[in-house]
């Protein structure tokens, strides 16, 4: 098929051979609330949780209890959850120099990391990124899009200054696949069974994908992609071992102090709600993703994953190999959106990239990549990351508008 096929046909095809697919989506979504409720009855998740504090926050009974849901939830020994965590970026960079002092060394082993991260770790002298600091950076590319255990054997046995073992769970604005969880506790055993230093994590958009998150010493995430459900208006959670949770709590706010404070200000309602709802709306953002998978696959364009993959996120990537395709898809996406439905996006100069960048995030939440949105650089081969979908209703509505922009890119 080409980008003229008749959209709703389309549509319609995809939806009757997607129908398996969205059931193990919603059987993955089941188990993964399970564990949510579970959590939230073990933890003492009540009504006087939701209640507001100022100030210092002492004694904040929602803020607690949720870090306690979330290390429930995802296996590990302690969290730290804070509306006041700017972004992902912000959260990683929290439990990196957490844990990273002068003299360590941190290493990537998926590659060269995120656009953002890479100005945290080398930015610009006098600018505060870890290379100011004296921490040390290397890296291990992925091979053949997988872990690559023996160059990371290498690097551990040429150099005992590392601290930090990094992996990034999603593939950011990269042109490969997402890591699974086996592959990541594959990584976690591996690394610990040589070393004493941190696994840590890139967890974003990844969360509640699979029936269990990765092992970590500390991974992190933000709530305005899948943990908030859609609901949290910022913020962002650190997860992992009590000794690393708690240096990065130091990091967070200041040695000595860490996690016991800092007052929720009316977020924990957003935040608790919002991870009750997470393996639910995760799951409408997948079946939107491989309904977007199947269509834009059929019209001729390459897709990752393809349709009928397991997804280890929520991203699905499109290649247009052309700007103006990319720019279309954007717009259609933009119209599919409850929110600026009207309005038109264009490229622009988005602080910590590289490249110009065109988003559509007609979103409730500003920037919240858990709700329909879509986002690429104008950098060859002009691949478009798509995400989200609070509603799968909602999703495929966006779906179509945007395979119909593309189909009027040829009349």
């Amino acid at each position: 098929m080409n980008k003229n096929t008749d959209i709703e046909s389309l549509v319609a095809e995809a939806e009757a051979a997607l129908r398996p697919v969205f059931d193990r989506f919603d059987k993955i979504a089941q188990a993964r609330t399970a564990d949510v409720i579970d959590a939230f009855r073990r933890c003492g998740m009540s009504e006087a949780c939701l209640y507001p504090t100022s100030g210092y926050g002492y004694g904040d009974r929602g803020r607690e209890t949720l870090d306690r849901v979330y290390a429930d939830v995802f296996g590990t020994e302690a969290a730290v959850v804070r509306h006041s965590v700017a972004n992902g970026t912000h959260a990683i960079a929290i439990g990196l120099f957490g844990l990273l002092r002068t003299g360590d060394t941190m290493l990537s082993v998926t590659g060269a990391p995120y656009d953002t991260l890479s100005r945290v770790i080398n930015g610009r002298d006098g600018e505060g990124s870890l290379y100011d600091f004296g921490i040390n950076y290397d890296e291990v590319p992925l091979k053949d899009g997988k872990i690559d255990f023996s160059a990371i054997a290498e690097k551990i046995s040429a150099n005992a200054k590392i601290k930090v073992i990094y992996a990034q769970r999603s593939r950011g604005y990269g042109d490969r696949r997402a890591l699974t969880v086996p592959e990541l506790d594959e990584l976690c055993d591996f690394v610990h069974a040589r070393t004493s230093a941190y696994v840590v994590l890139d967890n974003c958009y990844g969360e509640f994908t699979d029936y269990s998150e990765p092992r970590a010493d500390l991974m992190m995430g933000s709530l305005i992609k899948n943990p908030g459900g859609g609901l949290a208006m910022s913020g962002g959670y650190l997860a992992g071992t009590a000794r690393a949770v708690e240096l990065a709590s130091y990091r967070l706010t200041t040695p000595g102090i860490g996690g016991e404070v800092g007052a929720t200000l009316g977020q924990n309602r957003h935040m608790i709600q919002g991870f009750f709802m997470a393996p639910h709306t995760v799951a409408q953002a997948k079946k939107t993703a491989a309904l977007a998978a199947y269509v834009f696959d059929r019209m001729g364009f390459e897709v990752s994953p393809q349709w009928d993959e397991d997804r280890s996120d929520i991203i699905e990537t499109i290649k247009f190999g052309d700007p103006d395709a990319l720019c279309a898809f954007c717009r259609g996406i933009q119209h599919g959106s409850p929110v600026d439905s009207f309005v038109t996006p264009e490229p622009w100069d988005m602080p910590g990239y590289e490249d110009k960048v065109i988003m559509a995030a007609g979103t409730f939440v500003s920037g919240a990549s858990i709700e329909l949105s879509a986002d690429g650089p104008l950098r060859p081969p002009y691949i478009a990351y798509m995400q989200g979908g609070l509603t799968y209703e909602s999703g495929r509505l966006g779906v179509i508008l945007a395979a119909r922009e593309i189909a009027a890119l040829g009349d």
